[in-house]
């Protein structure tokens, strides 16, 4: 299957080495590049045949976190994935409150970012396991201030409980297969159950819910 691509990103040089880091995988196909969100709104307008966008954070006119609102709410089909060298926690924060589907860094190697698109176009939700385990720690936050009630009756087996916790740290489904020594389509099958019996549609929310009903 044919990914299409659209970048978000001012600085030239670092545009061009994502063109170059998509341009080693026959699956991957370059859209556009835009220079800021403005520019990529309009873009979109022009041309929707998109399946992710690759978003930086820090652009002139219109930054990455209000463009990834206005692609939610306007092209919600359209997948978004924060590229970008800021790991601090208020951009790591706004941008899954913005509704980003993944948060990779600039630096990450050709290989993971292929596999963090495919993993996002699945529904998943790829991000470096620094940034995973940092997201973990903002959720708990407020999490904890949240009243009993509002807690659910979720109840997972140990195993489940177990790939939660590994994707929890922020591990890949090979991974996790590793670790818990089971092959990837029994962790994939594991993850289903877990997704459907928490309700939830990626790992942010998982991890989220996880932590709330005290399953993490």
């Amino acid at each position: 299957m044919m990914i299409r691509i659209a970048v978000a990103e001012d600085n030239s040089f670092l545009a061009k080495a994502i063109t170059e880091k998509i341009a080693l995988f026959d699956e991957l196909k370059l859209k556009f590049i835009a220079q800021n969100g403005t520019e990529l709104i309009k873009m979109l307008g022009d041309d929707l045949n998109v399946d992710v966008i690759l978003m930086d954070i820090q652009m002139p006119q219109m930054d990455g976190i209000e463009a990834t609102e206005i692609v939610r709410s306007k092209y919600p089909q359209i997948k978004i994935v924060m590229l970008t060298v800021f790991d601090d926690d208020e951009n790591i924060y706004n941008a899954i409150k913005a509704g980003a589907n993944g948060y990779l860094l600039k630096d990450t190697d050709p290989e993971t970012l292929f596999n963090g698109l495919k993993e996002v176009l699945n529904g998943g939700a790829s991000m470096n396991p620094s940034i995973a385990l940092k997201a973990l720690n903002l959720l708990r936050n407020p999490i904890q201030n949240q009243s009993e009630s509002d807690t659910e009756e979720i109840i997972l087996t140990k195993r489940e409980k177990e790939v939660l916790e590994q994707i929890a740290k922020g591990l890949n489904h090979h991974q996790i297969a590793e670790n818990l020594v089971i092959s990837s389509s029994t962790v994939r099958k594991h993850i289903e159950n877990v997704y459907k019996k928490m309700q939830v549609h990626n790992k942010v929310e998982a991890i989220q819910k996880g932590l709330k009903n005290n399953l993490i």
